[in-house]
């Protein structure tokens, strides 16, 4: 591992990055992905998979839910993360029985989490019996037997919980929580509960709806893109392209991110012929250098600047909004040392952007994890809403609100009901369609989920999709809730850790991949999925799947129904797995905006669901208007000696999936185990670039005091992070990340600010 990466010369008057070329976002990842890609695949399968990659007629990408284009698409369609993430699915390398009764449960646990990855695609469904060593195989009608027993002898509904991931499409989605429900709990827990929860609560608050206001054109049009606590070179590539449009139509682009990342400084786009002679395209007009949680501040301070300089669309304010003036009185009078201390900013910078701001006629904020992770993320999230309403940047093109989700349909998952909490209108919808009785008890989202493991009252744990364990904070505990259950459950295309840490049985059960084909007793069918932008496509796999054995996530879903519910039950399950047109009939009937959806679905982009706020202007609140929210400012105490960490992604991975051990954009190589602390703060410590320490967690929780968490065996990289800020890889660092500190208002763990200290390694 390189324990001195390249460093960043920060030109505050160009305020653009210095970067050796290989840290340019673009071609060196192009050439990496094609090279991974051939060696999971081989030409052939690499050629005939990515050219179907994110086009009409083929797939959607595995990876980010970043919209395709509307109109044009270019023969290749996807990014460096993309083709890896198809090079995993469509890998040649499988495992099957051999496999797992040459490794033992306990010798796969010593295994990291890349090389589990790296085995290859699983085959046949296998079982893990009470007191067995290794895996061997079962039958699915067995595996599903096994299940039904389990769950039909609980003394209540609600010990059962049903985790999904966002790569679920919208078909499996809608059958997952229909069958969830008509067993009797709301127990849906899901990959958003830890990452975009806190965006859906705040915008459901301001809005009326919990989800973004932009489409893909009015990044096109826009004056303004502020980029918040988001790093697109990893996350979502493909929005590269859209900046560097934006940027040739004359947008400024404002980026307001704890280290300085390659891909939003220069972009080098492979796809067009300065990208590849060229030195790229400079991306950032500001580069806002925050510190870690300190973007509420930011933001209020904008809204005050606002306020003090009369340059507020009043229009707007008048007609559309409500709670102005409580919110204006809040930021009115504004104590600038506190503000200064919770950004690390100066006054002057603030002022810039806030000029930036005013010079705008048409803006646009996007923003990921970087601020939902926190414990004050939802009023961070609602000062940003103020500042829009401010400007009137909602309902108009060219400017609106763009939380930009990661998984590629976690989106549509929420959508299709996928959420411990949905409304009323949409349990009546499902009782009036099917006949059936739905719990209104809220379910567990997944912070609690694992807390009712812990503590016995979740004893069957079944997971559609996803690596539970390396996606949740407090690894030791949250493993230690899963080996209480009797059983636990994982539908999968690969293996992962959560596969070796099980309940008292535990079942492996291996489904059909995005890029395979599925052929029902109809014929050859598709699904469709929901991207960043509330617009609903299709998705139909080619390649032959890797084993005979596999099921789609539907016919899973369904056969397992049948057996837990009985044949007596009112929902056509069998005629669901036979042609999933039928399952879109029914979505059209429940699902509020899928109206005629089977003939929408089939247009040649899909179709975009509807959006009040961005149509119309119209905003289903409490108030019937766009609400300003006043926020007490939060200011996170960091006490002498200690640093803020935050948990992010390395530029070779993709959520909880590893491709490899480098991170290029960051100049590591061969390695996971580091820590990113800025050159000032490692001196100031007392320790060296390339020192290995040891990082412990330090978490107040009263009234049992400070609670210790360690994560050992890092390597300092000097890096040229916010002062007193630090920056880990997870999972790695995710036994760091307490399970009980959580956002408030939406439950989200505070995996970006987290109070640790280093202590030298032995």
């Amino acid at each position: 591992m390189s324990s001195k990466p390249p460093q960043h010369d920060v030109d505050e008057s160009a305020l653009e990055v210095s970067t050796p070329k290989t840290w340019a976002a673009g071609i060196p990842g192009v050439l990496v992905s094609l090279d991974r890609a051939v060696e999971q695949m081989g030409v052939g399968r690499t050629v005939k998979t990515l050219r179907l990659l994110n086009q009409r007629e083929g797939f959607d990408c595995p990876g980010c839910a970043w919209p395709e284009p509307q109109g044009h698409r270019k023969m290749a369609e996807f990014c460096e993360n993309g083709a890896k993430a198809v090079a995993e699915e469509a890998t040649k390398r499988r495992i099957g029985p051999a496999f797992f009764a040459e490794h033992s449960v306990e010798s796969l646990r010593t295994r990291t989490d890349y090389w589990l990855g790296q085995q290859g695609r699983l085959t046949e469904p296998m079982v893990l019996r009470p007191g067995a060593t290794h895996y061997t195989p079962i039958s699915w009608d067995d595996a599903f037997t096994l299940i039904a027993g389990e769950l039909t002898s609980l003394s209540s509904p609600d010990e059962a919980i049903f985790y999904t991931s966002g790569r679920t499409s919208n078909e499996a989605a809608f059958l997952y929580q229909l069958l969830v429900r008509s067993f009797g709990t709301n127990n849906l827990p899901d990959c958003s509960n830890m990452c975009h929860e806190s965006s859906g609560s705040a915008l459901t608050e301001t809005i009326g709806i919990g989800k973004g206001s932009v489409s893909i054109k009015d990044f096109d049009l826009a004056d303004l893109i502020v980029v918040i606590g988001q790093n697109p070179g990893t996350n979502h590539p493909r929005m590269l392209s859209a900046l560097e449009d934006a940027k040739k139509n004359g947008a400024k682009i404002i980026a307001v991110n704890p280290l300085p990342e390659a891909g939003l400084m220069r972009f080098k786009n492979p796809q067009n012929v300065a990208g590849v002679v060229g030195r790229g395209t400079a991306l950032a007009d500001e580069f806002v250098q925050i510190k870690v949680g300190g973007d509420q501040a930011l933001f209020q301070a904008v809204g005050h600047l606002l306020l003090q300089w009369d340059k507020v669309d009043e229009e707007f304010i008048s007609s559309k909004t409500h709670g102005f003036e409580a919110y204006a009185e809040s930021v009115r009078e504004l104590d600038w040392d506190r503000v200064v201390a919770a950004t690390g900013l100066t006054r002057e910078q603030i002022t810039r952007v806030a000029g930036m701001f005013v010079d705008s006629r048409r803006t646009i904020a996007c923003w990921a994890m970087g601020l939902t992770q926190h414990k004050h993320s939802v009023p961070t999230i609602r000062e940003i809403t103020n500042v829009m309403f401010l400007r009137g940047m909602i309902g108009k093109p060219g400017a609106g609100l763009c939380p930009v989700r990661g998984h590629s349909n976690v989106q549509g998952d929420r959508t299709m009901g996928i959420y411990e909490k949905m409304p009323e209108r949409f349990l009546l919808a499902l009782e009036n369609e099917f006949g059936i009785s739905v719990p209104r008890k809220h379910g567990y989202d997944t912070v609690d989920a694992i807390n009712a493991m812990r503590h016995g009252r979740g004893k069957v744990f079944i997971a559609m999709g996803g690596n539970f364990v390396s996606a949740t904070p407090d690894t030791p505990v949250t493993e230690k809730a899963l080996e209480q259950c009797s059983l636990t459950v994982h539908v999968s295309t690969k293996l992962n850790r959560s596969h070796v840490v099980h309940g008292r049985t535990a079942l492996i059960l291996p489904a059909l991949g995005r890029t395979e084909s599925d052929v029902q007793h109809s014929g050859e069918q598709f699904v469709t999925v929901e991207d960043s932008m509330s617009v609903v496509h299709r998705s139909r796999g080619r390649l032959k799947p890797a084993s005979d054995q596999l099921l789609s996530e539907i016919s899973i879903v369904c056969r397992l129904a049948r057996k837990v519910l009985g044949p007596s039950h009112p929902v056509a399950w069998e005629e669901f797995e036979k042609d999933y047109d039928v399952i879109r009939e029914h979505i059209a009937r429940v699902v509020p905006g899928c109206a005629d959806y089977n003939t929408r679905v089939r247009q040649p982009d899909g179709f975009v669901l509807p959006h009040p706020p961005r149509d119309s202007r119209e905003f289903a609140t409490a108030t019937g208007k766009a609400n300003f929210v006043a926020n007490e400012l939060t200011v996170i105490e960091v006490p002498e000696g200690r640093l803020l960490m935050q948990t992010l992604r390395s530029h070779d991975q993709y959520n909880t999936t590893i491709y490899g051990l480098d991170d290029r954009y960051r100049g590591v190589k061969d390695g996971r185990r580091v820590v990113f602390v800025n050159p000032d703060d490692v001196a100031e410590l007392g320790f060296a670039d390339g020192q290995m320490v040891n990082i412990v967690s330090e978490w107040k929780d009263d009234p049992t005091g400070v609670v210790e968490r360690r994560a050992d065996a890092f390597r300092i990289v000097a890096y040229p992070t916010a002062r007193g800020c630090v920056a880990t890889y997870f999972p790695e660092a995710n036994p760091l990340v307490p399970l009980d500190s959580k956002a408030d208002i939406s439950g989200t763990p505070t995996s970006k600010s987290v109070i640790v200290r280093l202590e030298p390694a032995a």
